[in-house]
């Protein structure tokens, strides 16, 4: 699989047309993000609706991805060579439409290390269904595209069954605490051992 780029209508008057890279999987279509997406999502989910050209439920945005992490990525995204390094948008067929079910993404680009951190959060009616898990998967193959990559690690809490679950399907392996009180570190390495 490999990226698609297609080019979405500007924003403001006079500004260019932005291009959005976009990643397929099986079920969905995953849309990195980008300041005018991100600047759309804080606006409200009408706003985002018409820069993602897809339904956004009324429970949106899902749990752990409110204004602050929002602002987050904004900041980040003002760097270019921060693209594909941040959120990803999740788009599923949900009713014969294409509808935004959650988010997937990254912390930042690879640390000197080559160690990128991984997170992700499905909106409640999505739940179980796989979604988070594929999402995980599809970015892990393009994070190790990037010959700079050598494991992505993700952080929970030790309750959170779902999350390690999906860690888990994804080759992640226990690796001890993480970086804030009471939170757990699970790591994948790179496949091909380098």
């Amino acid at each position: 699989m490999s990226w698609r780029s297609r080019k979405k209508k500007s924003m403001e008057p006079g500004r260019a047309t932005a291009r959005l890279r976009v990643l397929q999987s099986p079920r969905m279509t995953l849309v990195a993000a980008t300041v005018d997406l991100v600047s759309s999502d804080i606006k409200g989910r009408s706003s985002l609706a018409e820069t993602l050209e897809a339904k956004v439920p009324d429970n949106w945005p899902p749990d752990l991805y409110d204004i602050e992490p929002m602002k987050v990525a904004l900041r980040q995204l003002a760097d270019t060579s921060e693209q594909g390094w941040s959120f990803w948008y999740l788009l599923a067929e949900v009713d014969g439409q294409s509808c935004a079910i959650g988010i997937c993404g990254f912390k930042g680009r690879p640390d000197a290390g080559g160690s990128a951190e991984i997170g992700y959060s499905v909106l409640s009616q999505f739940r179980n269904q796989g979604f988070a898990s594929e999402a995980v998967q599809r970015l892990l193959t393009w994070a190790f595209s990037h010959q700079t990559v050598n494991e992505i690690t993700a952080e929970t809490l030790p309750h959170l069954k779902q999350s390690i679950s999906v860690m888990k399907k994804n080759g992640f392996e226990f690796s001890g605490p993480g970086s804030e009180m009471g939170v757990v570190r699970y790591v994948v390495k790179r496949p091909d051992g380098r």
